[in-house]
């Protein structure tokens, strides 16, 4: 009878030790932003006004899922007013090159049919100290109403003293143009403040270059 106390308290221990293990390998985290401009691959999503912004994330293990929204405002459709994106992955790192495969699920309530889209990705990155490096290549996955584009990027990000980087981004969507970003960001405890250029050089012929300078405050928790 004291053998199988002993093995039952010894069981409970390791099942507890075991949940502790669990509980701190999961990670749940939270964003928040005020945009002055939501553009995404070079183009406005909120007609030049500013967006409200967050989002969750749930990882555990290299596995992660999350969702985030904005407002939107599309002069073409003006039934659509907010963006909720899903997305789920995997990512880890091999001889210190990190990589990223997953899929995102972009949706807008309002217009569900007419707007909805997906992705599937694969990103890459090297830290070399002074300076990190990463690729992204997105997968347009088609639906009943739309065809979308594949699209691949390359980012750069310099780390300087006083808690500032910068960061640049430049892009290919295919057959709609090449986009581009830099910017300046300064973090401050939670907060990030941020200052960025950006363009969209069209490929249809006879339409202008968009252009947008876009200052951002966010946080993570």
């Amino acid at each position: 009878m004291k053998f199988i106390k002993l093995s039952l308290a010894a069981a409970l221990v390791a099942s507890v030790a075991f949940a502790e293990e669990a509980k701190s390998d999961l990670e749940i985290s939270a964003n928040v932003a005020m945009t002055s401009n939501y553009v995404w691959r070079g183009m406005t999503q909120s007609n030049d006004s500013p967006a409200i912004q967050g989002g969750l994330d749930v990882e555990y293990k290299g596995l992660y899922v999350g969702a985030w929204g904005s407002n939107i405002n599309f002069s073409s459709n003006p039934d659509a007013s907010m963006e909720l994106d899903a997305y789920g992955g995997y990512k880890n790192e091999i001889a210190g090159i990190g990589y990223d495969i997953g899929y995102i699920q972009y949706a807008y309530p309002n217009d569900s049919k007419a707007l909805n889209f997906g992705e599937a990705y694969v990103g890459l990155s090297y830290d070399f100290k002074v300076v990190e490096v990463s690729a992204k290549y997105s997968l347009g996955v088609n639906t009943d109403t739309i065809d979308p584009e594949n699209a691949y990027e390359g980012a750069v990000s310099i780390p300087l003293p006083m808690d500032i980087s910068i960061d640049a981004t430049v892009g290919n969507y295919e057959n709609t143009g090449v986009y581009y970003i830099a910017g300046i960001t300064k973090t401050i405890g939670k907060f990030d403040f941020s200052v960025a250029y950006s363009g969209m050089d069209f490929e249809a012929a006879g339409t202008d270059t968009e252009e947008n300078v876009i200052a951002t405050i966010s946080a993570s928790f």
